[in-house]
């Protein structure tokens, strides 16, 4: 019998670990554990780079981004020229809510977020009257320097017959004219980044190996926290502005999930990754947490799960006092993957429910040994894979940046070796 053509391989393989991963959501046993691959500017380290240059040069980006893929033969693999190659993009818009390598820290340095209050807590009523006006004039101005000159643009609602027609005078102002075109500038910038992180996509497919996840979204409460209020001024809302700030993540809610259905649905892959940020034991107490965070992203969730998605939330830091209440969702849904989460209570917790994903050690990954690295994966396979738990075995929160090469094989190596 002659052997398969390459593409015809390709697709076998593809095949075979993309059921391996819907194996673990459904909560069934597929033919071994998968293992997958996540990781940003560790893609410097492997390809001998500076971050700078990761973020700015596509063609390198891709070629050792998809010489890391061929190397460990993950069963899934996050989009890696999506998730690093934003330099030029981050220019084009003037991001305002980010220092990134050679923009604010140095070309071998990881991001830095700018906590501010990009909204203020009296400004909450104007969001929820007229959020696309809202975003227009006030909200982008302030993230996006290639916005300014956009508070001028004209109030339509309300406009009739001729009315509308004088009511578009705003429009001929020099500065709104200036940051339109700085816009339709950028958005030449993005659309290029767009297209070649797609081609870079199908080529992974084309290879054998699935994305493990499509597109990516928030949670509510995390958006409205992080890129709205700031720190600061949303654990005073949690005192200060309880009624209105459950309107204000009822809207959120709304739009994050038509976003997310149309960005998934568009990329062919049912998997939506879902960073979070203010769920983790410290950052609020059970109670605020089950009042405030938890009901909208629920809701959240069961959105996407009826539009045949898979939400797969990455629970950052310690959730542990969190699991008995995220357990309430449909079973076989979903995938969970934790940070620092004690992974053999989640098991314990949630096995009949969600598939796990994770959870090595950064720690571990950057100043451990290949044996050390080694027994980690294994102390995973003996306490939650062999005992019936659908694991998809990643690292924490992506592979660190400052992971020595052999850590990463090690890792991979033992994942086949004890649960192959």
């Amino acid at each position: 019998m002659n052997a398969p053509e390459p593409a015809v391989e390709a697709k076998l393989q593809y095949d075979a670990r993309w059921q391996r991963i819907m194996d673990c959501v459904s909560l069934k046993r597929p033919d071994r554990m998968p293992v997958v691959m996540y990781t940003t500017f560790w893609l410097a380290k492997y390809g001998g780079i500076t971050n700078k240059e990761l973020m700015y040069d596509y063609e390198k980006t891709a070629t050792i981004a998809e010489r890391a893929v061929l190397e460990f033969e993950p069963d899934g693999v996050a989009p890696l020229f999506a998730a690093t190659a934003l330099g030029r993009v981050l220019d084009a818009v003037d991001f305002k809510q980010l220092q990134w390598p050679g923009h604010g820290v140095g070309d071998n340095q990881p991001y830095q977020y700018l906590d501010r209050e990009y909204m203020k807590a009296d400004e909450f009523p104007a969001l929820l009257r007229d959020p696309t006006g809202f975003y227009l004039t006030t909200y982008l101005p302030r993230i996006f320097g290639a916005f300014e000159g956009f508070e001028k643009f004209p109030v339509l609602p309300g406009t009739f017959y001729f009315r509308s027609i004088t009511a578009l005078r705003p429009l001929a102002d020099p500065d709104f004219r200036k940051a339109l075109r700085r816009v339709l500038d950028a958005s030449d910038e993005v659309d290029r980044y767009m297209t070649r992180a797609g081609q870079w996509n199908k080529r992974i497919n084309s290879l054998g190996f699935p994305l493990i996840n499509g597109s990516n979204s928030g949670a509510p409460y995390d958006i409205i926290a992080d890129y709205f209020r700031g720190a600061t001024g949303m654990m005073k809302d949690l005192f200060r502005h309880k009624e209105v700030l459950q309107d204000v993540l009822d809207l959120m809610r709304e739009s994050l999930v038509k976003m997310t259905i149309a960005n998934a649905r568009a990329t062919g892959n049912p998997i939506v990754m879902i960073p979070i940020h203010w769920a983790p034991d410290a950052f609020m107490s059970q109670k605020q947490f089950e009042q405030f965070w938890w009901p909208s992203f629920r809701q959240m969730m069961i959105d996407l799960i009826d539009a045949d998605l898979v939400p797969m939330p990455l629970w950052e830091a310690d959730c542990t006092k969190r699991l008995e209440t995220i357990k309430d969702i449909p079973a076989g849904k979903c995938i969970y993957w934790f940070e620092r989460t004690d992974m053999v209570k989640a098991f314990e917790v949630l096995g009949d429910v969600v598939a796990l994903r994770g959870n090595l050690s950064p720690s571990l990954m950057t100043t451990g040994t290949p044996k050390e690295v080694d027994a980690a994966v294994k102390n995973l396979v003996d306490n939650v894979w062999n005992k019936g738990g659908s694991l998809i075995l990643d690292t924490a929160f992506g592979i660190p940046d400052e992971t020595p090469v052999d850590n990463v094989r090690a890792m991979f190596d033992a994942a086949r070796a004890y649960a192959g």
